[in-house]
């Protein structure tokens, strides 16, 4: 009896999202490979709450379907361009400038991106207004580790 394939072993995943306004569309075509919750002090000031939750996709299954004239960025000296929409202001994703990485927002999906934030990173620069749960994710001061 073949089991049922994983999230990842599918070829048929697709989910699209977007900003607020509709004017900036995108889709991945295949599972996220890993999301998190970041605590950073930028995060904080980019979304205006106390934590963002992104899932990392590989860049070659994302793509925009629209919006390219609307779609602007900001580029920090030391991490990845901050992605929005100029009509709207909705915070999307974020790409390493080599476009080795993208990190959606998970608020900008459409619909469930079929994965959970699995640790917290950053939590050195938490928001003190706001405690982190105790839900047992993993927690690192600063950027988790890279997997070896």
């Amino acid at each position: 009896m073949m089991s049922e394939p994983t999230m990842r072993e599918r070829s048929d995943y697709s989910i699209q999202g977007g900003c607020l306004c509709g004017a900036v569309r995108f889709e991945v075509t295949a599972p996220p490979l890993a999301a998190s919750y970041c605590h950073c002090t930028r995060c904080q000031r980019r979304t205006g709450t106390a934590v963002s939750a992104g899932a990392r996709v590989d860049p070659a299954h994302f793509r925009l379907l629209s919006g390219d004239a609307q779609l602007r960025g900001w580029q920090p000296p030391d991490g990845m361009e901050k992605c929005f929409c100029g009509a709207c202001g909705a915070h999307l994703f974020s790409r390493a400038p080599d476009g080795s990485r993208i990190s959606i927002r998970m608020g900008a999906f459409d619909s469930d991106p079929g994965i959970r934030p699995s640790y917290r990173q950053f939590v050195d620069y938490a928001a003190t207004w706001e405690p982190i749960p105790d839900d047992g994710l993993p927690r690192f001061p600063e950027a988790r580790p890279a997997s070896p």
